[in-house]
């Protein structure tokens, strides 16, 4: 029977992955460049702009999706998710790259799915790696957020709620008037916490393990 790994193996083993995934959206990322600033700037020359209007054009685009990108992974290493904007930003760029990849690609079903995948490809790369972040943050800074937090044990010798098990009652004795759970960060103001500790405590609650 193999021994389990302990908390130094497993926390190289989750630096190796996220190293790797990394890696793979970065690679991603300067292919889906590659051939996306190609198609921008063909493109941009067949609709009359000038050369230097079209080398620039394509820029404009990838970078909105490189800063919009760029400030995900700022909030994912802070453990918090993307704002509005952000997401906004890096949708919008990147339905104008794959809209201007398929405009350019060979008029059929076959080259225009050729010419749309790196796009969605890094798509689906960065988000991988913003919850691989997310997750190694999480772990790394709230882990009491991630296990049950034991709790006291009183003058008779009887244990205590938890924390969780507090927040969620106060949770269940403070619903909305539409019968749903209060906001987390309604929830974690009241206990002095982070709003993803809310979340973990409602959808712990919700499961039936804080009962």
């Amino acid at each position: 029977m193999a021994e389990p790994m302990n908390g130094a193996d497993q926390r190289r083993i989750e630096t190796v992955i996220l190293s790797t995934t990394i890696t793979s959206v970065v690679a991603l990322a300067f292919i889906a460049g590659l051939i996306s600033y190609r198609h921008l700037h063909l493109l941009a020359v067949r609709h009359g702009e000038s050369p230097w209007t079209a080398a620039l054009l394509p820029l404009s685009v990838d970078g909105m999706v490189l800063c919009a990108s760029m400030a995900l992974l700022a909030d994912s290493r802070r453990g918090r998710r993307g704002g509005v904007l952000p997401w906004t930003l890096l949708v919008v760029g990147s339905l104008a790259s794959v809209a201007a990849n398929v405009a350019v690609a060979e008029p059929s079903l076959i080259g225009r799915a050729v010419a749309a995948w790196p796009a969605f490809a890094m798509i689906g790369g960065l988000e991988m790696a913003f919850r691989l972040v997310r997750q190694s943050v999480t772990r790394r800074l709230f882990p009491e957020e991630l296990t049950a937090v034991s709790a006291p044990v009183s003058a008779d010798g009887k244990r205590g709620r938890t924390l969780q098990q507090e927040a969620w009652q106060w949770a269940l004795q403070n619903r909305r008037p539409d019968g749903t759970l209060p906001r987390s960060i309604d929830l974690a103001r009241q206990f002095h916490r982070s709003p993803r500790w809310a979340r973990l405590v409602k959808s712990s609650g919700l499961n039936g393990t804080l009962i």
